[in-house]
């Protein structure tokens, strides 16, 4: 019998097949593209959230500031406040975030490692496509 998913999850762990399960919203945060992407970086070290808009590319101050949000609400990342002038603000990730930091940098790193493969069935796909509606 397998063991997967639908098996741990009814162990009382919660269960993301289910639509008002609350791991779907922790799910959410940890994998949208710029919770991965700032927790892949926070496995480097301590961040500024300057440092994070500039190395994390493409990501507006506006969903940086929210994703950390999530983030530190559901005890993944550690905001914390320096008492200088003006105050300093450094991002980190707790046990519990590096612990899913690592997870998500496989599948970064899986998605990197793969990509050629999946552009090139992308590009298979849409040629079948082109031929099917001629």
């Amino acid at each position: 019998m397998k063991t997967g998913l639908v098996t741990r999850i009814r162990k009382g762990r919660g269960n993301l097949l289910e639509p008002m399960c609350p791991s779907r919203t922790v799910l959410e945060h940890v994998t949208s593209r710029w919770g991965m992407l700032v927790m892949v970086q926070l496995l480097e070290g301590k961040c500024r959230f300057s440092e994070l808009a500039r190395t994390i590319g493409g990501v507006s101050e506006k969903m940086l500031a929210q994703t950390l949000h999530h983030l530190e609400a559901d005890g993944m990342v550690k905001r914390e406040v320096f008492p200088t002038v003006p105050p300093r603000v450094e991002y980190s990730l707790t046990p519990l975030g590096e612990g899913a930091g690592e997870q998500v940098r496989d599948l970064a790193l899986w998605v990197e490692e793969n990509l050629a493969s999946v552009l090139k069935q992308r590009e298979r796909y849409a040629t079948r496509k082109l031929a099917a509606a001629d």
